[in-house]
């Protein structure tokens, strides 16, 4: 009995050693992208910045994160900056490196309440970081997470305004 509990103890390490390097390893991709808003009155002038990653770990998710900072250290209007401020997470593969991109998932993640509440936010929680459902990976494909901000200004009489951000670089393999 004791020769085949250890027999199969080793058998069962054997084949989680095999399952461990067949295993897909993670990579990571990531993207920076930066945008400026003026604001109508005396509200600062804000930066906006958001990183694009696609990371392949067994699956392919995608995640961006937003930040951002006034540019102006006079804050003179405390008032309510946007009506609405969206952002849209999106994982999306291509057949070749130069296709159309084609989208997998995606979800958005309303921070309008976040950005109005603070004027400055550089930490990375997940109350300012939209996540796309992960997807199943198919090596044969090209991958990458990108993003788009829509956004309206109160009282600026324009409505909203979008902003497509740099996605992050392709994954393949």
């Amino acid at each position: 009995m004791s020769k085949l509990l250890s027999t199969t103890v080793a058998g069962c390490a054997a084949a989680l050693a095999l399952v461990a390097l067949a295993a897909a390893p993670a990579a990571a991709a990531t993207a920076d992208a930066q945008f400026e808003v003026v604001f109508p009155g005396n509200k600062p002038q804000t930066l906006y910045s958001v990183q694009n990653t696609a990371t392949l770990s067994g699956n392919m998710t995608g995640k961006s994160v937003v930040n951002w900072q006034i540019l102006d250290d006079q804050v003179v209007d405390n008032s309510k900056r946007f009506t609405s401020f969206k952002i849209t997470t999106r994982i999306e593969e291509r057949l070749t490196k130069t296709a159309e991109d084609h989208v997998v998932t995606s979800k958005t993640c309303d921070l309008t309440k976040l950005v109005n509440d603070n004027y400055t936010w550089f930490q990375v929680e997940p109350v300012n970081t939209c996540v796309a459902p992960p997807t199943v990976y198919d090596g044969e494909l090209w991958w990458s997470t990108d993003s788009t901000i829509v956004y309206d200004i109160e009282g600026d009489g324009r409505g909203a305004a979008t902003k497509d951000l740099q996605g992050a670089p392709l994954v393949h393999g």
